[in-house]
């Protein structure tokens, strides 16, 4: 499934971790993951999301405050998996099939996923060695790697399934590594996505685009419009919202400490499109 980040040779496993034909060696972590993201690929000493974020990010996702858009993922390519099978090929069976999670994050999407699809082989990636690192550590059944969403380190068409929530991507790469019928699903922010928050930042609030992104050399199957209220009944768990959302970032000392007295409703908006890989001719 792996290939060499430095030179895109087939990586063998060895005792130690995996290495290809030209003697690039990655050890594999005591928590079981790779670390496939040489520095070249990298624009910050430790990039990504940090031990803290990850740690706020856990505890909501824990809580459940998004168990709906894990079911509603888990559901969709739940009734989609046995026909992605047959598409790929008449001899594939679904115990065969693996799926990619782009920016897995610290494995609470993954790990849902295992559970309710068991025949799938789950890989994940995230470009925050922290992230990887903590859903090692607590998913070991899941394949985790340290990697760019830009230089995927696997082979070509390795993948039936794709799932990108939220995380930015390199179309190209996409393409590459999804066999001919394989599926895409994207989770990206519906118009009102945390409507409520955009308003006390921002004079003038803009909502996010409706309109399909399209994905090269993949044809849009279906889109699911997901919305719900997230009603916080504590302030910390706000401040673990607020920590986990790149809007977050917007939101100085004095407007914090106003939410987190207020704790006040905010609409969850997301859209779930679903892609099929065009078949080659």
């Amino acid at each position: 499934m792996y290939r060499c980040p430095l030179c895109q040779q087939p990586l063998i496993a060895n005792a130690a971790g995996l290495n290809c034909s030209n003697r690039h060696q990655f050890d594999r972590a005591r928590e079981g993951y790779f670390h496939l993201l040489p520095v070249q690929q990298k624009k910050s000493l430790t990039p990504g999301d940090s031990a803290e974020m990850i740690q706020a990010r856990r505890a909501f996702l824990e809580a459940g405050f998004y168990q709906p858009l894990s079911d509603a993922v888990n559901q969709l390519l739940l009734s989609t998996t046995s026909e992605t099978a047959a598409t790929i090929s008449p001899n594939t069976t679904p115990a065969q099939l693996a799926l990619l999670d782009i920016g897995c994050g610290e494995g609470y999407y993954s790990n849902r996923l295992a559970q309710a699809l068991p025949q799938l082989q789950v890989y994940g990636i995230d470009i925050s060695k922290a992230a990887v690192k903590a859903a090692s550590k607590k998913y070991p059944q899941l394949h985790c790697a340290v990697a760019s969403s830009y230089h995927l380190p696997f082979a070509d068409q390795s993948f039936a399934l794709l799932l990108r929530i939220y995380a930015p991507s390199e179309p190209s790469e996409l393409a590459r590594v999804a066999a001919p019928g394989a599926l895409l699903l994207t989770v990206t922010p519906a118009p009102e996505h945390l409507l409520q928050l955009k308003q006390q930042i921002y004079q003038e609030v803009r909502l996010h685009p409706a309109q399909i992104q399209q994905q090269p050399g993949f044809q849009h199957q279906k889109r699911q419009q997901l919305s719900w209220i997230f009603q916080p009944d504590k302030a910390a768990e706000l401040e673990q919202l607020l920590q986990m959302i790149p809007l977050g970032y917007k939101v100085n000392a004095e407007l914090k400490q106003q939410l987190l007295q207020q704790l006040p409703a905010i609409k969850l908006d997301f859209y779930l499109d679903l892609y099929q890989r065009v078949l080659s001719a």
